[in-house]
């Protein structure tokens, strides 16, 4: 391996390591809501802002910040993204009131967005040549598919053994370390579209949007989804979305140029992502309440259920994936890795109150695992396929908003699901235990039909040009000798 390979490699994992820190944390957070609750004495209502801060700022700053890498330096949009969310974090760490907690939960959000939607562009930028990019997208793919479970691992261990603090404390070294590595071995180009101006007016407009929808979203539930609240804020955040569609046919320097909504694969592949973000948090979160809430398990044991999956992801994302998409291109992978995570959460819809780990739970777990790990890789490769350099950081940021409000959506939709099910069989005279079992089959049924449909679209819909479907055999030679 050359210097110049090595270091490629080298940059890859730091980004990741930051990717890492970031996805860790929308999930090993929610395991210790109950300590910091008690401790902090939130109610009901303002514990949900712990989550619902990151959220908004999260999902409100990723376009903009992906337009801000390539204006500015994507490698020093970056740094300031994990350098802000390393702060926010000891923020966090250190408070003692609810309203620090808050506003650095909200800091993170916007640090995260920050590193988060150039991270692709940068990965694109470091590997051109297609087996190399393949290979590292699976890498990607795994940390951003697994590091969300593992939270659930993790944040059951530091919280039960050092308190909650912790599960913020934890990020302040990785994060320095990532800041340290990143200015010695990630390339720093100067931003692509650096000779332009940022959108002002349209970065307004799209991130209030953003923001007020998923505000909208996060409280559906409890607001009703039919309230003057939820129908107000989601009328207001397509009133923005519609002044900001009209900003960018008429500005010279447009933050989000409406041409790449006709970038067919990357259009597709959002539309994917939405579907794929759901299915993906129905099984993160509906099973993780499935194994606590009907069978007992504890955090820590929680967290072990989700071990096998992560194993199996772990495999073929890192290195099954790339040589799969090397050797049959993207969309029947793609396929195939949908459709295998859709069949995973079809077998949950069958698992019972008294039901077994071994019988009922691990199969869907192994083949969600090796759903994703085949999949991610092609999705991602998908999206960025079409994209010119100088907007690869837009591309990757409206990739991330999109699985951001996927998941935002999916999980709110399939709560409010299983809810109402639950509450009718309640009414109908079932136990506790068999209307929340009842719930769950319900929200189950759905997220499989969401990755049934994001699968048939990669089939179906993609238009992958014969160039990119697949690679000739000295590509697939110099990946295999790269391993």
């Amino acid at each position: 391996m050359t210097a110049e390979n090595r270091g490629r490699w080298l940059a890859l994992i730091v980004l990741c390591l930051g990717s890492f820190m970031i996805v860790l944390d929308t999930t090993i957070v929610n395991v210790a809501l109950p300590s910091i609750r008690t401790e902090l004495g939130f109610n009901a209502s303002s514990l949900a802002w712990v989550v619902n801060a990151y959220m908004l700022f999260f999902g409100g700053f990723l376009l903009l910040g992906g337009r801000l890498g390539d204006l500015y330096g994507q490698r020093r949009i970056f740094i300031a993204g994990i350098a802000l969310f390393t702060v926010a974090s000891l923020a966090a760490g250190l408070s003692s009131s609810q309203a620090v907690l808050i506003v650095a939960r909200a800091a993170q959000g916007l640090g995260g967005a920050l590193a988060s939607a150039v991270g692709f562009s940068l990965i694109i930028t470091l590997f051109t040549e297609p087996a190399e990019r393949a290979k590292a997208m699976g890498i990607v793919g795994f940390v951003s598919s697994g590091g969300g479970s593992v939270g659930v691992l993790l944040g059951g261990v530091l919280t039960s053994a050092l308190g909650w603090h912790s599960v913020f404390l934890v990020n302040i070294p990785i994060g320095i370390a990532v800041c340290a590595l990143s200015l010695r071995y990630v390339i720093a180009p100067r931003g692509a579209a650096s000779g332009a101006r940022l959108d002002i007016a349209g970065a307004i407009t799209v991130t209030a949007s953003v923001m007020i929808a998923v505000y909208a979203i996060v409280n559906g539930n409890e607001a009703g989804w039919t309230s003057l609240q939820t129908t107000s804020l989601l009328g207001v955040a397509t009133g923005l979305l519609a002044v900001f569609v009209a900003i960018e046919s008429r500005v010279r320097e447009p933050l989000m140029p409406l041409r790449m909504f006709r970038l067919h694969n990357l259009a597709t592949s959002n539309v994917m992502g939405i579907l794929w973000a759901a299915a993906m948090f129905a099984w993160f979160f509906l099973s993780a309440l499935y194994l606590q809430l009907v069978l007992g398990y504890t955090p820590l044991q929680v967290g072990l259920a989700f071990l096998p999956g992560n194993v199996v992801m772990a495999i073929f994302s890192v290195s099954i994936s790339a040589r799969l998409v090397m050797r049959f291109g993207i969309q029947p992978p793609l396929g195939a890795g949908l459709g295998l995570a859709g069949l995973g959460l079809a077998l949950l819809v069958r698992a019972p109150i008294d039901g077994n780990y071994l019988v009922d739970v691990l199969p869907s777990m192994v083949l969600l695992g090796l759903g994703a790990g085949v999949a991610f890789n092609p999705m991602l490769l998908a999206a960025m396929g079409d994209v010119q350099p100088h907007e690869s950081g837009l591309a990757s940021g409206l990739v991330n908003t999109s699985f951001m409000l996927g998941g935002a959506l999916g999980l709110a939709v399939l709560a409010s699901l299983a809810s109402a099910q639950t509450s009718a069989a309640t009414a109908a005279g079932e136990p506790i235990a068999a209307a929340l079992v009842s719930g769950y089959h319900a929200a189950f049924a759905a997220g499989a039909a969401f990755a049934t449909g994001a699968a048939i679209l990669g089939l179906k819909v993609l238009r992958i040009r014969p160039a990119t479907q697949g690679a000739s055999h000295d590509a697939m030679s110099l990946e295999m000798a790269a391993d």
